[in-house]
């Protein structure tokens, strides 16, 4: 019995290693995907690292799995994942550009598919995924502040200091945009007042690259996120220094946009059109054409699209939509149009039933970081209407944040599980004060029928 009960533990702490060895590589895995340390170090662009390191944490994982570690049930979304995943694997035969299309199902979107598959089944604990949280919003502030301090800029615009979904100045402030709310939740969760200064610099920062990016969805995206914010940490949260903070810093910045024409005029122009002094340049009517023959290319092939990844070569635009949804109709058909909008509803569903379980009421960070992401949500589903982030890897991964935080809620394995629970109290022990010693012996009988007596009553209630 020994043996067997020494084997089962050895076997035990195997998977966990295991596990804890996979969990690091997504945890850096994270890292790289939003530092890209290769945009910064020279020659290392040519070195495959999230390949690398991803297909380390899968292997890792498959192995853990393997070795007879903790089985869990795959989510529905991540389910309906992978069925978009085999319907653009199956629309490559159709394809306006086959080994295009093939390039984009396989090098591209198949990312997408392991990260959520790792995310979902390596994180354990609401602290391990409070850390891959802390990461990527950690590496949005630190990415819009050296933004700022570098200011590049493209025709006035500020530019990502990162390449790849940070250069651009529209998608660099949907992604902030995006991440916004998870830095507002480590703002109030944080203790101490040098954490806090951090955080608070870091979500003024973030505000200001969105305006200095004069990126009209990024904006709109922000105002959503801030709006949901305000509402559900503020109101809801009974925050009122928070309503209060934010309606100084909302007259502050009306201030701003009146005293910069340029801005206001480009804010202007969101209602106006084209208007003169907007620095537009023919971008609306050129993305108003670009959402037209998005349309008629989904209409015209309704079931398998012209191809993932060639609407710019069908239609000869050499552009992509600049819609995330009418895009993947186009590109897709509209099945993967209707499966990318389930998942979204799925996530968002998550973050509902959470709302409605005990460990919401019971744990202030649950409730913050569910309804940070609910924020994030629904800040990128506003901003995809301006941009193509259907092959990114970010919309899915906050997919899988959504599942595994609803997973943990369900299960109550709450901030510090895995830790030893606190010994109870031995049953009618008597405190140590003495006046509460009094009181005790005054309620417990023992006054009345001695130490020995409340004993037997106690034995025989």
């Amino acid at each position: 019995m020994a043996t067997l009960a020494t084997a089962i533990d050895s076997k035990t702490e195997r998977n966990k290693g295991g596990s804890s060895f996979a969990y690091g590589a997504l945890l850096l895995f994270t890292f790289i995907y939003y530092t890209r340390p290769e945009d910064l170090i020279p020659g290392l662009n040519v070195i495959p690292l999230e390949k690398i390191i991803g297909g380390v944490a899968l292997i890792a994982l498959v192995v853990a799995l393997g070795s007879g570690g903790r089985k869990k049930k795959l989510p529905l979304e991540f389910k309906v994942l992978l069925l978009l995943f085999a319907h653009l694997a199956l629309t490559i035969p159709f394809a306006f550009w086959r080994s295009g299309a093939l390039v984009t199902v396989f090098e591209k979107f198949s990312k997408a598919i392991v990260v959520a598959f790792l995310v979902t089944l390596l994180v354990e604990n609401f602290i391990q995924l409070r850390r891959l949280l802390w990461v990527q919003a950690g590496a949005m502030v630190a990415t819009t502040v050296a933004s700022i301090l570098i200011h590049h800029t493209a025709k006035g615009r500020l530019i990502g200091a990162l390449g790849g979904i940070f250069e651009n100045p529209n998608d660099l402030a949907i992604n902030i945009s995006i991440n916004w709310p998870l830095c507002l939740a480590f703002l109030l969760a944080a203790r101490g007042v040098a954490r806090k200064a951090i955080w608070g610099i870091g979500i003024l920062a973030m505000l200001l690259g969105v305006v200095l990016t004069y990126s009209r969805s990024g904006l709109l995206a922000m105002v959503v996120a801030v709006g949901i914010c305000l509402w559900e940490f503020g109101v809801k949260g009974k925050r009122v220094h928070l309503i209060v903070t934010a309606v100084l810093l909302s007259v502050i910045g009306a201030g701003m946009v009146a005293g910069t024409p340029r801005y206001l005029t480009r804010v202007a122009s969101i209602f106006q059109g084209n208007i003169e002094g907007s620095g537009d340049r023919g971008s609306l009517e050129a993305r108003r054409q670009l959402l037209i023959d998005s349309v008629e290319e989904a209409i015209h092939h309704p079931v398998f699209g012209i191809g993932p990844g060639n609407f710019g070569a069908a239609t000869l635009t050499w552009r992509v939509t600049h819609n995330t949804y009418t895009e993947f109709a186009a590109e897709g058909g509209f099945p993967a149009l209707f499966l990318f909008l389930a998942i979204l509803y799925l996530a968002a569903r998550n973050l509902r039933r959470i709302s409605l379980l005990p460990a919401y009421r019971e744990n202030p960070e649950i409730r913050l970081f569910s309804s940070a992401l609910w924020a994030s949500l629904i800040a990128f589903s506003v901003g995809a209407l301006f941009a193509s982030f259907e092959y990114q890897l970010f919309p899915y991964f906050l997919m899988a944040y959504t599942s595994v935080l609803y997973r943990l809620a369900s299960e109550k394995v709450l901030p510090g599980a895995g830790e030893a629970p606190p010994k109870s109290p031995a049953k009618n022990k008597p405190p140590k004060s003495p006046a509460k010693n009094n009181l005790w012996r005054k309620y417990s009988g023992e006054h009345l029928y001695g130490k020995d007596r409340t004993k037997t009553l106690d034995r025989t209630r």
